[in-house]
This record gives C-alpha cells, sequence and structure tokens, in this order.
C-alpha cells in the first residue's frame, strides 16, 4: 500500500474535493472544490438542507464513493490513490459507520450485527461475542443481545448501530443523520454516547445532520450548500 502524507496530525483532510453525476450536458456537480480539515479528536458537526452534498461528501470521506476530483487523507493516506480491497481495509479497521436507517441485518440478532465487522475481519468467534457484549452492556442493550433487531426500538437499533460501529476500535466515526429517525428524548440519548465516543473513547466524530440543535452540539461546525462550504464556525 502507498502513502502520500498531506498532514500528519489530521484525521481527515479533503483537498480540493469534487464529485460529479454523469457526463456531458446532463451532468451534476454534487461538490466543487470541497477544502477543510478534521484533526485527531475533533467532534465536527457538517450541516446543509436536502441536496446540499453533504450525505455524497461523507460517502467521499468514508472511502463508500470515488471523487470525480481532489483527494481525501485519512490519517495521511491518500484513499483516492487505493484500489477497492485496500479501501474496505481502510473502512473496516479506521472507520465506524452509523447511518440514519441504521443498516442493520434484519435478520440478525443485535450482537451478530455488532460482531459482523469482528467476522469479515477474521476474529474468533469468542472473541467477536466477548467484544459484542461489552458493547452492548455499555450502550444498555447487554440483555437483549440474542434478540432479533427488529424487535428492538427505533433507538435501541440506533445503539446497537453505534456499538457496531465501535466493533473494530475505528478511530473515526461517520454518522449520516443519526437522529434523523429518532424522537426529541432519544436525540438527546444518541447525541450524549456521541460526546461519549468523542470526550472517553478519544473518538474523532463526523456528524452530517440537516437539524441546527444536533448540528450545534458538536465543537466546530461546517455549513454546506449548493456542494459548497459556505461557512465554518467553532461552537462553545
Amino acid at each position: 500500500m502507498q502513502y502520500l502524507t498531506d498532514s500528519r496530525d489530521a484525521s481527515i483532510q479533503a483537498l480540493g474535493l469534487g464529485k460529479r453525476y454523469g457526463s456531458g450536458p446532463a451532468s451534476t456537480i454534487a461538490l466543487h472544490n470541497i477544502n477543510f480539515k478534521v484533526e485527531r479528536g475533533e467532534f465536527v458537526s457538517i450541516i446543509g438542507p436536502s441536496g446540499s452534498g453533504k450525505t455524497t461528501l461523507l460517502n467521499l470521506l468514508g472511502a463508500l464513493d470515488r471523487p470525480t476530483s481532489g483527494k481525501v487523507f485519512i490519517d495521511g493516506t491518500d484513499i483516492s490513490r487505493l484500489s477497492n480491497a485496500e479501501l474496505a481495509k481502510v473502512r473496516n479497521k479506521k472507520l465506524g459507520f452509523v447511518f440514519q436507517d441504521f443498516n442493520l441485518i434484519s435478520r440478525m440478532s443485535a450482537g451478530e450485527n455488532v460482531e459482523l465487522p469482528l467476522l469479515i475481519e477474521g476474529v474468533s468467534r469468542e472473541e467477536r461475542r466477548r467484544r459484542a457484549r461489552i458493547l452492548l452492556d455499555r450502550f444498555g442493550l447487554g440483555s437483549k443481545s440474542d434478540r432479533n433487531v427488529n424487535k428492538l426500538s427505533g433507538g435501541e437499533r440506533q445503539r446497537v448501530a453505534v456499538a457496531r460501529a465501535l466493533a473494530n476500535d475505528p478511530a473515526i466515526i461517520l454518522a449520516d443523520e443519526p437522529t434523523g429517525n429518532l424522537d426529541t428524548k432519544n436525540t438527546d440519548v444518541m447525541m450524549e454516547f456521541m460526546h461519549q465516543l468523542n470526550a472517553e473513547f478519544g473518538k474523532t466524530v463526523v456528524i452530517i445532520t440537516h437539524n441546527p440543535d444536533v448540528a450545534k452540539r458538536a465543537k466546530r461546525l461546517i455549513s454546506i450548500r449548493d456542494g459548497q462550504i459556505e461557512r465554518e464556525e467553532l461552537l462553545n
């Protein structure tokens, strides 16, 4: 694996990042010349209205898609130069994902869903179960490890999704509208978990949201509109 280092202090860096869908006159520019840096241990929110390009940006930062132009660095590695197999390793080792729709495997139990990244990594069955139980206990779901995720509430399923994101102890958590399907009470719980991941676990956390109240709970806010960064601000 070849490495191209830009900033050793940054967890994530976007340089001249652009994404275009299609070609010719019918093409759509989703992102244009995005430049920003997320330092290790930061808690950053990226906010924008529907269609602003924020989910496209998260997909590029998370190695789920490739940019049309520019570069993305993860811990100094230019991931835009990596093969698909190398990108899969980056996703499984360095990144933890939390999605609005949970993206849990419906036929599996809570514990089996948390074990999934460990299974992909080749961790033994005994060790997978041990780690999954510890994580589910941490999020108050230890007694529901064997329960099918379809029988859990929305808030419980989102906690399973967060536990799964932590299974391989990634340095970076990327969350796409993690509170989008939650009521006010569970939104508060989820954001408290996100703060714990950042403050207690030392994770770099990046949250994509359209909700100003959620965005303002981060330490830095990046506003995106029409595929470009509109402004950045530090928050208390």
